[in-house]
């Protein structure tokens, strides 16, 4: 957590401030988080569907970026009722399912710029 006073604390404030995009992209940034949206989107809604999914994730990272993705209110946990052990699945927030639409285009645009782009490109 980086200190309120910081100055790399308050230009992140002001690009937050100044153009919505760069708060977006602050809250889909990250590896994994468009790839986890888009797991629970398709159904894989529980920590270990989710992790059987997105192969090459691991556990810890899996969690951190879930709790994230909750902090950020686009995705909610949810405790499934009389289950043993306690069940958790994760559902996506209106705030999650709008994005969807957007985390598609972005795809198509990737893909579309990767090939374009091919010689030119480190991946």
């Amino acid at each position: 957590m980086r200190k309120k006073q910081s100055t790399n604390f308050i230009n992140e404030q002001y690009l937050f401030a100044t153009c919505g995009l760069n708060l977006a992209l602050n809250k889909i940034s990250g590896r994994w988080k468009a790839q986890i949206l888009l797991s629970i989107y398709m159904g894989h809604n529980r920590f270990h569907t989710l992790h059987k999914n997105l192969e090459n994730i691991s556990e810890q990272v899996l969690g951190r970026q879930l709790k994230a993705l909750e902090k950020d209110a686009l995705i909610m946990k949810n405790i499934i009722p009389d289950s043993t052990p306690i069940g958790i699945e994760y559902t996506l927030t209106d705030n999650g399912s709008k994005l969807l639409p957007i985390l598609d285009e972005l795809c198509k645009w990737g893909q579309q710029y990767a090939t374009k782009n091919s010689d030119n490109m480190d991946l």
